[in-house]
């Protein structure tokens, strides 16, 4: 049998150690931590276990989450650091940990000692996870027998298959394509980028400046290089990825035919579980009663800020004809146009702002926001990691530990596109050993690394990404429940989990906040407040196309799920969806869907319009931050007590609107988004 010496992964005393960690470790890892759980559901399953919450918890949860943080370790090195033999290990592994989980998830056995569990007999957090756990058994399958029980698990299985090749396939087409340009092509991109390109460039031992399409390279292109060529070229190339429209051997990636059958499956699943589509399904456990209901909402939020929309792209059309000579700018200079644009409407550039936002400075600022309002101290701490650039930190308060943290800030190949936060180990009072265990997350960005010696800087977009991944791990690290199935961000409503994460964008918005993390790359000087006002009256800046643009996913993901003949043509779809909504258009050969990957491999199917939906949560709670702040802006640290105590620390032990109105004393408002975005 393997021993925790001999394989990282079944090492659980503390940390994972990532430095140990190697992809020949993953099967007999996976195999041994299967035959355990197997054991223990076998065990628990037996006429003469007594249906106690307890009981069960001590003998199968603590087999399952053992596998859970070993899977959960290895998919996260897949996520950061992908490699031809670590994915091998890894896809070899993922039929066996589904089938497990599936078949776990609808055991009729199980299910019927969860009924059997008198509710009057657990506490309040308990009572929660019960409920959680019985409305999971019926998605899972278990109320079905037979065939529709073993075509239910077929269909889990290869889900899970096609969602990871979805991954694989937006991975390798994004980092598949390289372009060298010359000095000459890159007039007007950013000096700090060009250094980026022209390093990776001699990293290969090429001549010029390699342009990727991993964001830190791409956006700056599109935004800033006067040549409309390079645009068009990097526009078509990034659009058409993993897509049928792809150029020439890139079009091998093309994640078509998985989204078809992705999409038949999820259909076929709902049938089964009797319901008229998948987007039915993915409400269930959710704050929205319908998908009609979700609908209703983009629509009502697309009209209101239609008006708005159409006057954005009236100034950028003005803007181009009469400044910039374009008279019919195509979908590769409207961000160029309005980078263009904002620069003269306001007296300032992304580019500007930059230098005043080196990493270590906004962590800085962040970590100093976070501890006065949340009253806790985050300490720098040692712990075994995956790549150099990461950072480990604790989360105390009074010198009691709340949580860990790991920070992967930086882009890089091999590493999975977007932020994201995960957790790593839940908040536990552990049924077998009676102590504590705390939480741990994964907090992951994309930043550009720092050139020529000089730390990363960040776009002030980039600090609010950090923002609102630090707003998630938040949610994770400060929760004061000891049941792990409703601690932290588990067991949170889908569509209110963005709460916290937008939440925390707020403050970089907020000059007493601001001050604390800026700080001159090369003078020191904190951001001129001069500079701040300019960035202040930008911050709504296309707010009704961007808006539209989120709208736009969101009503293509929902009607994608409610609609089943849309399956077949998913592009139709969007086209269609474009029409409704988008008052810019896009050329035919994108096929953004291709890589969509929040639905197609991200647990957001059928709830991509949570992001706007927790935008009115957030900025209805923010409101109460603007009502109680000190004349110079410093929020309340009464009010973020009061915010931690009902949103934060009660995790998922309660539904999210009690929560919302535990804070606020009321349902949530759209008023404030609509204030907030300069569209009330």
């Amino acid at each position: 049998m393997n021993t925790p010496a001999a394989n990282p992964l079944l090492d659980f005393s503390d940390l994972p150690r990532f430095d140990a960690i190697r992809p020949e470790h993953v099967a007999p890892a996976v195999d041994q931590l299967l035959q355990e759980a197997e054991a223990a559901l076998e065990c628990v399953v037996q006429p003469e276990q007594a249906p106690e919450w307890s009981a069960l918890s001590r003998t199968l949860d603590v087999a399952t989450e053992r596998l859970g943080r070993a899977w959960g370790a290895v998919s996260h090195l897949k996520a950061v650091m992908d490699a031809p033999e670590l994915r091998a290990a890894y896809n070899e592994a993922l039929p066996r940990i589904t089938e497990f989980f599936t078949r776990l998830g609808s055991d009729e056995r199980l299910y019927a000692k969860y009924k059997a569990i008198d509710p009057a007999q657990l506490n309040a957090e308990q009572r929660e996870a019960l409920k959680h756990t019985l409305r999971g058994f019926v998605l899972g399958g278990a109320e079905l027998t037979g065939e529709p029980k073993a075509r239910f698990a077929q269909i889990q299985e290869r889900a899970a298959e096609l969602a990871q090749k979805f991954s694989e396939n937006a991975l390798d087409a994004t980092d598949a394509f390289a372009h060298y340009a010359s000095e000459a092509d890159l007039a007007g991109v950013p000096d700090d980028v060009k250094a980026a390109a022209r390093a990776a460039a001699q990293a290969e031992g090429r001549e010029g400046y390699k342009l990727s399409l991993q964001l830190p390279s791409y956006l700056p292109v599109m935004q800033f290089a006067k040549s409309s060529t390079l645009r068009q070229l990097l526009y078509r190339a990034y659009v058409t990825r993993a897509s049928d429209q792809a150029e020439g051997d890139a079009r091998r990636f093309d994640n078509g035919d998985i989204m078809r059958e992705l999409l038949a499956l999820r259909q076929e699943e709902a049938a089964l579980l009797g319901y008229a589509n998948f987007g039915e399904v993915s409400l269930v456990p959710k704050m929205a009663d319908s998908p009609a209901q979700v609908i209703a909402f983009l629509r009502e939020l697309a009209g209101k800020a239609r008006p708005f929309a159409e006057r954005d792209v009236r100034d950028l059309r003005e803007f181009a004809r009469a400044t910039l000579a374009l008279n019919d700018p195509q979908a590769w200079d409207w961000p160029y146009v309005g980078e263009q644009l904002k620069e003269a409407r306001y007296a300032f550039s992304e580019q500007e702002v930059k230098p005043y936002f080196p990493l270590p400075k906004v962590l800085a600022g962040l970590f100093k926001i976070v501890e006065t309002l949340f009253e806790v101290d985050i300490r720098r701490d040692h712990a075994s990691v995956w790549h150099p650039s990461v950072e480990f930190y604790r989360i105390e308060r009074e010198g009691r530990l709340l949580g860990q943290f790991y920070l992967d800030p930086l882009a890089r190949t091999g590493k999975r596109g977007g932020a994201w936060m995960d957790d790593a180990r839940a908040r536990w009072l552990r049924p077998d050993t009676g102590a504590l265990q705390t939480p741990v997350a994964y907090l992951v960005c994309n930043f550009a690394s720092g050139v020529d010696g000089k730390p990363p800087l960040l776009t002030h977009d980039d600090a609010t990404t950090l923002f609102h991944e630090f707003g998630h791990g938040l949610h994770h690290m400060l929760t004061q429940v000891a049941e792990h199935d409703v601690s932290g961000i588990s067991g949170v409503e889908w569509d209110a989990v963005e709460l916290p994460s937008q939440f925390m964008e707020n403050f970089c918005w907020e000059w007493s906040v601001l001050r604390h993390m800026t700080a001159h790359v090369d003078t020191g000087e904190p951001l001129p407040r001069a500079l701040f006002d300019k960035m202040l009256a930008a911050r709504n800046y296309q707010a009704g196309l961007q808006t539209l643009r989120q709208v736009e996913f969101a009503l293509f993901d929902m009607r994608l799920h409610t609609e089943p003949a849309t399956a077949q043509d998913v592009q139709a779809l969007l086209d269609a969806v474009r029409a409704e909504v988008a008052v810019l258009p896009a050329p035919a050969f994108n096929r953004m869907a291709h890589t969509f990957s929040h639905i197609f491999a991200g647990g957001y199917a059928a709830g991509y319009y949570s992001y706007k939906w927790a935008e009115v949560l957030s900025a209805d709670a923010y409101a109460a931050f603007e009502e109680s702040a000190a004349a110079d802006g410093t929020p309340s640290v009464e009010t973020g007590r009061r915010y931690r105590q009902a949103i934060l620390e009660v995790g998922g032990s309660r539904p999210a609107m009690e929560s919302f109105k535990a804070f606020r004393g009321r349902e949530p408002s759209i008023d404030a988004l609509l204030r907030h975005q300069g569209m009330a």
